[in-house]
């Protein structure tokens, strides 16, 4: 009587699909990634995300243009 086994995790995973839907725990696991990600993202210091603006400025200062090119005869 202490401990579950396999079998009763079974059942439960089971029970929980036909009340639940596969859709709508799909939709509760994705959710958990979403707020993990965010968190994790919250937790890193402000100097990780400073640098990676810096990089980005430099590269969107240069301009680029689109020409075709022909060959001198």
């Amino acid at each position: 009587m202490g401990s579950f086994s396999i079998w009763h995790w079974l059942i439960v995973l089971v029970i929980v699909m036909l009340v639940f839907g596969t859709k709508k725990l799909g939709n509760i696991g994705t959710d958990l990634g979403k707020a993990v990600k965010g968190f994790k993202d919250g937790v890193k210091g402000e100097e990780e995300k400073a640098a990676v603006p810096a990089k980005t400025a430099e590269v969107t200062d240069r301009v680029t243009v689109d020409v075709d090119a022909k060959e001198k005869k």
